[in-house]
């Protein structure tokens, strides 16, 4: 576990997850209310079986990062995309090829960065990604801030400690906010060249498949789709198995483009 120090007031807690030189790495991005702990052993299972390096990190304001300092705009997904990500990225692995994959805001950060049509990005992998607010989205959410107002997500707090309140406001807040309901990044999704995997589960509490559809229809790059059945908002921990086999089936495919071929001896 280590920090990277952009300024007194953001430090980034990461881990590096050890895999095959010249494979391109596995950065992942949780959700909005998840970090680095989050992911579990997922990250590590996926590089294990991928060989592929990884890189998992808390982004400002979650887990052991620095807390938010100012209040959320209806733009801060934008802030983490075309920010900190950059930065991030520049400062861990400079020069190398990557492979981004992000659950839910991380899915979304995901496609924004992607749109940017970065040198090493090889491809995306999305999870339960939105690309406009649905009501279903509001629905879901303010499930969720009943629950937490009620004590019922008081496990977010062995993840965050004295920052959980502040993030899961500023998420839910921002959400359900009476602008952030216009907010939608379909505009960008045709300047997205990188393969994309997009996946979500068929029971997502957050979204219908409406969302699958726009990311692949609108995607200039080659897109396929997976949606889960009998699974919620979070496939790759309800359907752990599953989830790894698809993952990897799609990181196969970008290392035999990424990894230059052999040279024939005479």
């Amino acid at each position: 576990m280590s920090t990277l120090t952009f300024s007194e007031d953001h430090q980034i807690h990461y881990e590096m997850i050890e895999g095959r030189a010249g494979y391109p790495y596995l950065v992942f991005l949780h959700e909005g209310l998840g970090c680095n702990a989050m992911w579990k052993k997922f990250p590590r299972l996926l590089c294990d079986r991928t060989s592929c390096p990884g890189l998992v990190y808390d982004r400002l304001g979650y887990g052991k990062s620095s807390p938010l300092r100012h209040t959320r705009t209806i733009h801060y997904l934008h802030d983490y995309a075309l920010q900190e990500l950059p930065q991030v990225i520049d400062a861990l692995i400079p020069d190398r090829p990557f492979i981004l994959i992000g659950h839910s805001d991380g899915g979304s950060i995901s496609l924004i960065f992607g749109a940017e049509k970065p040198q090493h990005l090889k491809g995306i992998i999305t999870e339960a990604a939105h690309v406009f607010v649905e009501k279903e989205t509001l629905e879901g959410i303010r499930k969720a801030e009943e629950r937490f107002e009620k004590g019922k997500l008081s496990g977010l707090f062995k993840y965050h400690g004295e920052k959980t309140q502040g993030i899961f406001k500023a998420w839910s807040g921002t959400w359900l906010g009476e602008g952030f309901r216009y907010w939608n990044i379909e505009y960008l999704l045709p300047s997205i060249e990188a393969p994309m995997l997009v996946i979500q589960g068929c029971d997502d509490q957050y979204a219908t498949k409406d969302q699958v559809d726009a990311i692949v229809s609108k995607s200039a790059g080659k897109t396929g789709a997976s949606m889960v059945e009998h699974c919620g908002h979070t496939p790759h921990q309800e359907m752990p198995e599953l989830v790894l086999e698809i993952m990897a089936n799609f990181i196969d495919e970008i290392k035999k483009l990424a990894m230059p071929l052999p040279v024939s001896q005479a």
